[in-house]
């Protein structure tokens, strides 16, 4: 039989947000993947399904998870991590990668299983998605995303400040991704765009130190770096004025 891997969403921190078919896969893999930074500390995945799997059913595997500059290095963790996943798969039956959001949505999983389907030549590569940020932030502060023909697009901010405030020059929503670190810069584009009013920021959603604030409120102090932004599209004309 072919070996299986699972990319399994497990929502951005309150386990209570794991799906059931999340859980049920989970708890059927032979083995749970959990990615942890170079540190080696318990990540937000791995607390997540510490709440559904025993802990020594769990394997923490090192990725180099916030290397944008040293491509060699990233490279060689991807590999290094290749590696340890593909001699789980060729011991184990089903392994399953546990990921904060979504397998589908800027995560490590895709570098993982392109690596892994090199070593192991017929893996059968399955996903099961994960409520994202978006949504659970969307559903704590009360930020509608989209409405009739409203466009929704999503930035991860490490793409640049340009790509931000291209898109908050647009009509829709948008969402920034991975911005604590230029917290200052996206306050600047939302003001400059006029887009601060409206827009909401969070972080540690679900979890003891969760922050869901206004975006206009921002006091200039230090942000996670996992933050999240909703800067809804704006609206005018009343109920159903986009449709």
């Amino acid at each position: 039989m072919s070996s299986r891997l699972i990319g399994v969403g497990v929502g951005p921190g309150d386990p209570e947000l794991v799906t059931v078919k999340g859980v049920n896969a989970l708890r059927a893999a032979d083995v749970v993947v959990v990615p942890v930074m170079d540190t080696g500390e318990q990540g937000r995945a791995e607390a997540t399904v510490l709440h559904y799997v025993p802990a020594e059913k769990v394997v923490r595997v090192v990725f180099a998870l916030n290397e944008r500059t040293d491509r060699a290095r990233r490279e060689a963790a991807w590999d290094a991590a290749g590696e340890r996943v593909a001699g789980l798969l060729r011991e184990h039956g089903c392994v399953a990668f546990a990921t904060i959001g979504d397998p589908n949505v800027y995560s490590t999983f895709t570098y993982l299983a392109q690596t892994v389907g090199e070593l192991v030549p017929g893996t059968v590569v399955e996903t099961v998605p994960g409520i994202t940020a978006m949504q659970d932030l969307a559903a704590r502060s009360g930020a509608v995303l989209t409405e009739g023909t409203e466009p929704l697009t999503l930035v991860p901010v490490t793409a640049g400040g340009a790509v931000l405030k291209d898109a908050l020059n647009g009509p829709g929503t948008v969402v920034a991704y991975k911005f604590g670190r230029q917290a200052a810069e996206v306050a600047e584009a939302l003001r400059e765009t006029g887009r601060l009013e409206d827009a909401v920021w969070g972080s540690a959603l679900g979890l003891p130190e969760e922050s869901v604030r206004a975006a206009a409120e921002w006091d200039g102090a230090p942000l996670p770096y996992l933050s999240t932004l909703i800067a809804p599209a704006r609206r005018e004309g009343g109920r159903g004025g986009k449709l």
